[in-house]
Formats: structure tokens, C-alpha cells, sequence
């Protein structure tokens, strides 16, 4: 009998274990753990690679390029700034000094686009009252003195058959010279200097003001045609400007070719001023005095993998890296070394081969994937 009920007492407690291991989600006690789940998401792998899924791909935008070794040209990064083409941008002054005037269709405004020769602006000159007192004064007397000469004329055309023709033609002279003296003083009391456009392109720069006094030799506009630049940089290596073989200029993500004038022959700041010049609609983008890294390629040459320079990343140990794909959904970190080359691209000189693919867009948003 003891025995029967010891055995009914162990299938009860069995039959409560497997009842409380089997329970229903939210019925269980918390003493059994929740089983990993392991996802497929973007995430960083114990190796330092990430592991970044199709969709997510083409969700961020990522972009791979096959890189291909090649012998680049050697650049050195200059710093300059953007200048006017002396050709095809100049300044507008006041040649006497006055009062300025709106011109036929106003003052112009900051961007608009003017033609060679256009009138921007009036200057009418500064006359004190007494000199104007003395133009009047001085043309009165040529008005009168021309009425006399057209009277006497008169007579002596209607005496011309006794009168000798040197006289006639005398008076016909004087009487010439007194009405264009008259004129030219009557036109000098309301005489405007005009302020003409130098070049064809666009208002640079304008410190006009309607009743603004200028003094002679002020700059009022500054005129430049932005397709048509130069670029003047300073090389503190004199040497460098018997060894340019070419240079460029980086606008956003357009490469501007730029093509050497010159270098100066005086120091400037311990360092010798080069000329580039520069042409293309990109330069819109960019404004007079702008300063901008021009990238300047020697003849020497350097072996190297071109990449986009928007691949080029850091890691959290400072190191420049870039990604490389190494499999469908898996990148990885690649410690390289880089020169410049022109401004949108780079050049890794060591730690990447040809024939390798890299992140060449949205390389930033794989760096941060943790």
C-alpha cells in the first residue's frame, strides 16, 4: 500500500515539471533563458569586417568600383586662390569725381549679366557754384558773341559783290568756332561721365548707391565672365615650376584641367606666385578671392591604384583605410596609403592591388556600422 502511494506521489511531481516546462508564452516562471536569435542585419563581425546584406546595399546606396594599377603622375596640393582673367573680367571707376547716377535700366545688381560696352551707372561731376557761375558766364558771352557774328555774315553775303571773298569766309569761320565753343560749354554744365561695362559676363562685385559721391580712380563695379578664370597659387619650392607637366582643379565632384601661364619672378611671402588658367562651366561654382587646393602634376611619375577620393575613410585608430568587397554581403577594411592625385581622385601606393573592388559610394555610412 506504501508502495502504490509513493509511486503515485513521483508521477505527480514528474507530470508538474513537464507541465511547468511546457507552459505557454507568458505563463512560464523565468527560470528558463530565452533562446538567441541571431538576425540579418548590418553588423560589424568579430574580424572587424561588416556584414552588409543585399537590400541594405541597395538600401544606403552602395556603389563598388574594380580598381586597376597604373602608373600615375607624382602631385603636390598647393594652396591658392581664384583670381580675374585680365582678358575677360576687369573693373569699372570713377573717371572724375561726383555724384552717382542710375544708369538707363538702374543700377545693376549682384550676378546679372551685362554686355561689353552696356551703361551701368552716370557719374555727374562735382561742380562748386562758383565754377558753375563762370560756365554760365563764359557761355553767355560765347552766345552773344555768336549772334554777332552770324549778324555781320549776313551783311556781308548780301554785299558779296563788293565785298572780298577772304572776308566772307572769315566770318563763316568765326561764326563756326562760336557756336561749337557754345556747345561744348552748354554741354559741359549737364556733362555725365558714363560708367560702361569693360567685358561681357556678370557683376562680380558693386558699391553703387544711387546719390553715392565718388572720388576719381573709386572702383564702383567689378565685371568677370565666370567661365573664364585664373588661378594663382604660391609654391614655396622653386623648383617645382620647371617640373609642372599639368595641374587641376577639383569643383564638388567635377575635375577642372587647368593650364599653366607662369610663375612670377619676385618672391611673394617667401614663396613664388604660378599662374593657371582655368575654363569651364564648373567655375560658376566658384567666386573671386575663393581660396581652393589646386592639385599640381610634376613628370615624375609614381606606381599606384586610382580610387575616388570619397572612398578614402579613417578608422577609430586614425588609420586611412578603404573598404574592400571580399564577398557578396561582406566588406572589408583595408590599411592603406595615399597620395593626392586631383582632387576627386587618389592615389593608394600601398595596401590595395589592381584587380580588387572597393566601396566607391557610401563608403562613409559601411564605416559607421557597428
Amino acid at each position: 500500500m506504501k508502495s502504490t502511494l509513493a509511486l503515485a506521489a513521483l508521477a505527480f511531481l514528474l507530470a508538474g515539471i513537464s507541465t511547468s516546462a511546457l507552459a505557454g508564452p507568458g505563463h512560464d516562471h523565468g527560470d528558463v533563458a530565452p533562446a538567441a536569435s541571431g538576425g540579418n542585419g548590418p553588423s560589424r563581425l568579430p574580424d572587424g569586417s561588416v556584414f552588409l546584406p543585399k537590400p541594405a546595399q541597395r538600401q544606403i546606396g552602395v556603389r563598388t568600383l574594380l580598381t586597376e594599377a597604373a602608373t600615375l603622375p607624382r602631385t603636390h596640393v598647393l594652396t591658392g586662390r581664384v583670381v580675374i582673367d585680365p582678358n575677360a573680367g576687369g573693373t569699372v571707376q570713377a573717371l572724375v569725381p561726383g555724384r552717382l547716377l542710375a544708369g538707363p535700366n538702374g543700377l545693376p545688381t549682384l550676378g546679372q549679366p551685362v554686355r561689353k560696352g552696356d551703361i551701368l551707372a552716370y557719374v555727374e561731376p562735382a561742380v562748386s557754384a562758383i565754377e558753375h557761375a563762370n560756365q554760365r558766364a563764359q557761355l553767355a558771352d560765347l552766345q552773344a558773341a555768336e549772334a554777332l557774328a552770324h549778324k555781320r555774315l549776313a551783311r556781308l553775303r548780301e554785299l558779296a559783290d563788293t565785298v572780298p571773298r577772304k572776308d566772307i569766309e572769315a566770318t563763316e569761320s568765326e561764326l563756326s568756332s562760336l557756336t561749337q565753343r557754345a556747345q561744348a560749354v552748354d554741354a559741359s554744365l549737364a556733362s555725365r561721365d558714363a560708367l560702361r561695362a569693360p567685358v561681357s559676363g556678370v557683376i562680380a562685385s558693386s558699391n553703387a548707391v544711387a546719390g553715392q559721391v565718388v572720388d576719381a580712380g573709386e572702383q564702383v563695379f567689378e565685371v568677370v565672365d565666370p567661365q573664364r578664370l585664373q588661378i594663382e597659387a604660391l609654391a614655396y619650392d622653386a623648383a617645382l615650376a620647371t617640373d609642372i607637366a599639368g595641374a587641376s582643379l577639383a569643383v564638388g565632384e567635377q575635375r577642372v584641367a587647368l593650364d599653366f601661364i607662369g610663375a612670377a619672378r619676385s618672391l611673394r611671402e617667401q614663396a613664388m606666385p604660378l599662374a593657371f588658367r582655368a575654363r569651364g562651366e564648373a567655375l560658376a561654382a566658384l567666386a573671386v578671392g575663393q581660396p581652393v587646393d589646386i592639385q599640381v602634376h610634376t613628370r615624375s611619375t609614381v606606381t599606384g591604384v586610382r580610387v575616388p577620393a570619397a572612398s578614402v575613410m579613417k578608422n577609430p585608430a586614425n588609420q586611412t583605410i578603404v573598404w574592400v568587397k571580399t564577398a557578396p554581403e561582406r566588406f572589408e577594411p583595408r590599411t592603406v596609403t595615399v597620395v593626392p592625385l586631383d582632387g576627386v581622385d587618389v592615389a593608394v601606393t600601398s595596401g590595395l592591388a589592381g584587380g580588387e573592388r572597393i566601396a566607391s559610394r557610401a563608403a562613409t555610412l559601411i564605416n559607421q556600422i557597428r
